[in-house]
């Protein structure tokens, strides 16, 4: 039975201790996996332009073994060209896997019903699994182990901060997401990351005050207008403003790194000198996401 990626919120605490075991055996012996995906071929469907996703992908199944599809839609929609279910039924003749970037979860959804194979998502308006994957991966490789860990998130409740709550929830990882009035993460989501922290005994915690951020390990921020919204950064400088990442506010909470998922605007949300310093992990976390999906795409279609 065929298996998908469209966010992690189903996935078991061994599940994902195991996803992350092979992404660092991949990165640490890639000679073991260079035929893993022989003969294997994965379509990768953007409704979004990207460098990091692209790139990552592409090359990761290059190294694996594989070959990529590269689909452009010139950053437009499907809808209106075809019916979802029927782009993913016919590319499903064809490929091994689907990898998509688009606008709307629902689109994903809507392939995984039609498509025979699986169906990952390499982003859409509530999550990105891929970049969790890199992300946690990074805090693993740099802290040893995940235990006790405690992770502030700073900025726009977006796709990004839902899966570092699920994921951190999963695995015990504190998640705090301290976000203007108004930006907060979907209290749907947030709720169901705090369900699964039960079980994990993580402490899952949302904020308006940046003081909140004391204490944590690690400082995530991410860009504060989402890709595809037109909002005029004037409108909200303001109320984003206090949310800066710099080094005054890594000295006020204490924590020993800054994580951010790119593309960053130096010395707006993050300044630029942070970005380039000893505590930045931000191009730890630009590698990881290729040893992070590839360990994925082993996994769905070994």
């Amino acid at each position: 039975m065929k298996q998908d990626l469209l966010t992690f919120k189903d996935w078991t605490k061994q599940q994902l201790d195991e996803l992350l075991s092979l992404a660092a055996t991949i990165k640490s012996a890639p000679d073991k996996y260079t035929e893993v995906l022989k003969g294997k071929s994965v379509v990768a469907l953007f409704e979004k332009p990207s460098l990091r996703t692209r790139v990552s992908f592409e090359i990761g199944i290059n190294k694996l073994g594989g070959h990529m599809v590269y689909l452009d839609c010139q950053a437009g929609k499907l809808a209106g060209r075809e019916d979802a279910k029927d782009t993913a039924a016919n590319l499903a003749c064809w490929a091994d896997a689907i990898v998509a970037r688009v606008f709307s979860h629902q689109t994903l959804v809507e392939f995984s019903q039609a498509s025979k194979v699986p169906v990952v998502n390499a982003l859409c308006d509530l999550y990105h699994p891929c970049q969790a994957a890199a992300d946690f991966l990074t805090l693993q490789e740099t802290f040893g182990s995940l235990d006790n860990l405690t992770l502030a998130y700073l900025g726009d409740g977006n796709n990004v901060t839902h899966s570092l709550l699920l994921v951190g929830a999963i695995l015990g990882v504190n998640i705090t997401s301290i976000t203007p009035e108004g930006y907060e993460v979907d209290p749907t989501i947030f709720e169901l990351a705090k369900q699964l922290s039960e079980k994990s005994g993580a402490i899952i915690t949302q904020s308006h005050k940046v003081e909140d951020a004391k204490g944590a390990n690690v400082i995530y921020t991410d860009t504060w207008i989402s890709m595809g919204d037109e909002t005029p950064l004037a409108d909200i400088q303001q109320i984003f403003n206090p949310y800066k990442v710099d080094e005054q506010l890594m000295a006020l909470t204490g924590a020993e790194y800054v994580m951010h998922c790119q593309p960053a605007h130096r010395d707006l949300e993050i300044s630029g000198s942070l970005i380039d310093g000893n505590q930045s992990l931000l191009m730890q976390q630009a590698e990881n996401r290729m040893h992070g999906q590839n360990a994925i795409l082993v996994t769905l279609l070994s």
